[in-house]
């Protein structure tokens, strides 16, 4: 089914309620390959689509969940504005084709390499709407900052992948795009010395707002990247603040191009240099101290990428590889993203909750979707 207005979404959802069916909710399917056995009747939400409101002055967007998010950047854009939060696109990691629109992009809380210092999709996210798993059109939040209330309800439908409720509308707060931006790139480092230098840029005072490493492979020395945006002149001033500070730690150079940096964080916001391998791919979470050594245990078969300083980290690995079991009493979590179907069956997709913890989540489930219809087998 594709339902064209929230009205009819939330018919169809009580009917099927009443039926006991099963629902696949869907949106551009550029994450068509996550997760596995997900079952039931295909709910497919692009055709909810379009700019409900848009207030430049108030630094607020409201649109419906079916809305391509390139449609989302090209306006804001047009106002000299941006999404904080840098959405990744998905596409190279699984495949597929397609257009990523905006309420797959809150239903799983997608950001790049800026939420180091702007937050996640949910930092952003004011105000939803949706209808839960018993036809019921919820509404929580505002259209605008000077309404907005109940975050709580807010945060909790960005990340829950269509299974607490079926969003139609998101409403976020957006932010003027820098006037400047430059990347400063140490080059040949190891693990080590890349998350030390990391960490040094991110602990100055110079409003780094990108810190990722792509460690060496074919033809493609190891570059350790560092970016900072605002305006020229104090742009100018903190990179070169950053190159002088990084300077002990190997040869430095600052890429000042817009185009050709836009395209390197393009790259590593899609994590494109693990799409590429052919083993399972796991998006890891640490303490960016602890990526080294998450590093040294991964072995020399992981194909890896460092974001966020070192707290995120890309591993391509050998089919059938279970990270959770090697990361071996290094703090963190482990998802699997791209994996065959007998894998995520065996391992799980996402890493499994403390009990108090699925205790919540289970009755949140009970609560949002007493019948067990909405996207069954997505989150374990």
């Amino acid at each position: 089914m594709k339902p064209t207005s929230e009205a009819e979404l939330a018919d169809a959802i009580r009917a099927s309620a009443a039926k006991g069916t099963k629902l696949h909710i869907r949106g551009g399917g550029t994450r068509a390959g996550f997760g596995h056995g997900v079952t039931g009747q295909l709910v497919d939400t692009t055709g909810l689509k379009g700019v409900a409101l848009y207030e430049p002055g108030a630094l607020t967007i409201v649109a419906a969940v079916g809305t391509p998010l390139e449609t989302i950047e090209k306006t804001l854009a047009k106002e000299g504005q941006r999404l904080p939060f840098e959405p990744m696109d998905h596409r190279a990691l699984y495949g597929t084709n397609g257009k990523s629109t905006i309420g797959g992009v809150v239903a799983a809380n997608v950001s790049g390499p800026r939420r180091i210092q702007a937050g996640a999709c949910r930092d952003s996210l004011i105000g939803v709407r949706f209808v839960d798993g018993e036809g019921t059109v919820i509404k929580n939040g505002g259209r605008v900052m000077k309404n907005v209330t109940g975050y709580d309800l807010v945060k909790l439908m960005a990340g829950s992948h269509g299974t607490l409720g079926v969003l139609s509308e998101v409403a976020f707060k957006v932010l003027p795009m820098p006037e400047a931006g430059a990347t400063v790139i140490v080059h040949g480092l190891d693990t080590i010395k890349a998350c030390a230098a990391m960490s040094a840029a991110l602990t100055a005072p110079y409003d780094v707002n990108g810190a990722a490493h792509l460690p060496s492979r074919a033809n493609h020395p190891a570059r350790t990247c560092i970016r900072v945006e605002g305006f020229e002149g104090s742009v100018t001033y903190r990179s070169g603040q950053l190159k002088d500070l990084l300077g002990r730690f190997g040869d430095v150079t600052i890429e000042a191009h817009q185009a050709t940096a836009q395209k390197l964080w393009q790259h590593i916001r899609d994590a494109e240099t693990v799409a590429s391998g052919k083993g399972d791919v796991w998006r890891i979470s640490v303490k960016p101290s602890d990526a080294p050594r998450l590093a040294t245990t991964l072995g020399d078969d992981a194909q890896l990428q460092f974001d966020w300083g070192g707290g995120l980290v890309w591993a391509c690995v050998p089919q059938g590889s279970n990270v959770r079991t090697a990361m071996n009493g290094i703090d963190g979590h482990a998802t699997l993203i791209r994996s065959s179907e007998a894998t995520a069956s065996q391992l799980g997709v996402f890493q499994p909750e403390a009990a108090p913890l699925a205790k919540i989540s289970a009755g949140l489930r009970a609560r949002f979707d007493p019948h067990g219809i909405l996207n069954p087998g997505r989150m374990g």
